[in-house]
């Protein structure tokens, strides 16, 4: 479970997103941070029967950072206002597709996949599914996953993308930039002691689809 201390930190840094505000709240960012460093220990050790190379990952190779890089960005809020962490095969910063969550009040969610891969890891997806459509659809209509997940998120190209037919069986698919898949989580459900199991049931659930999606790093 996350502690509603911990929410509560992150809805007032919403309302005070600033340095200032930060230094003067120190020691409750010290707290929500270790809160939810706990928090992501115990969804690895909770998912390593399923992904065992978690056994060699602690919350620090899953975490984001929270500042935010505003180099370039119009939004100068240095602060994110949320908690995120990924999970795969290697830490956050691995070409594999990772489980992801964010804690963030009235916007939490679950979610995972390939967000915006690079131009070869994307053809090696597009021709991964392509090769077994059967085998990817199959995934996405199993009905355990269907539950939770409805469909694949993201942007899509109004074409087919170069080397595919427009009459490829796979063209629904082929068109996405990423493959993620995600679902919202209710404030109330982040402060139960069965949080935990809930997010490891989601991310269980979710393993076929993202093993779909390594296949072509394997």
């Amino acid at each position: 479970m996350i502690k509603p201390q911990t929410l509560s930190f992150l809805k007032q840094l919403k309302q005070n997103n600033t340095k200032e505000w930060m230094d003067n709240n120190r020691d409750k960012y010290e707290e929500a941070k270790s809160d939810f460093e706990v928090f992501v220990a115990q969804i690895l050790s909770a998912m390593s029967t399923v992904e065992t190379s978690f056994t060699e990952l602690a919350p620090k190779h899953c975490i984001f950072r929270i500042n935010r890089d505003i180099r370039f960005s119009k939004n100068k809020m240095p602060y994110k206002n949320n908690f995120g962490a990924a999970f795969s095969q290697g830490g956050k910063k691995s070409p594999y597709a990772d489980y992801y969550i964010h804690i963030e009040p009235g916007a939490s969610f679950i979610a995972g996949g390939v967000w915006m891969p690079d131009a070869t890891r994307l053809k090696g997806i597009r021709q991964e599914i392509d090769y077994d459509l059967d085998g990817f659809r199959s995934v996405l209509n199993n009905k355990v996953f269907k539950k939770l997940y409805t469909g694949i998120d993201g942007e899509q190209l109004k074409k087919a993308p170069a080397g595919y037919a427009t009459d490829n069986p796979a063209l629904e698919y082929l068109r996405y930039k990423s493959f993620t898949v995600g679902h919202a989580i209710d404030d109330k459900v982040i402060t139960q002691a069965a949080f935990v199991q809930t997010v490891t049931q989601s991310f269980t659930t979710m393993k076929p689809f993202l093993d779909f999606l390594n296949r072509p790093i394997a």
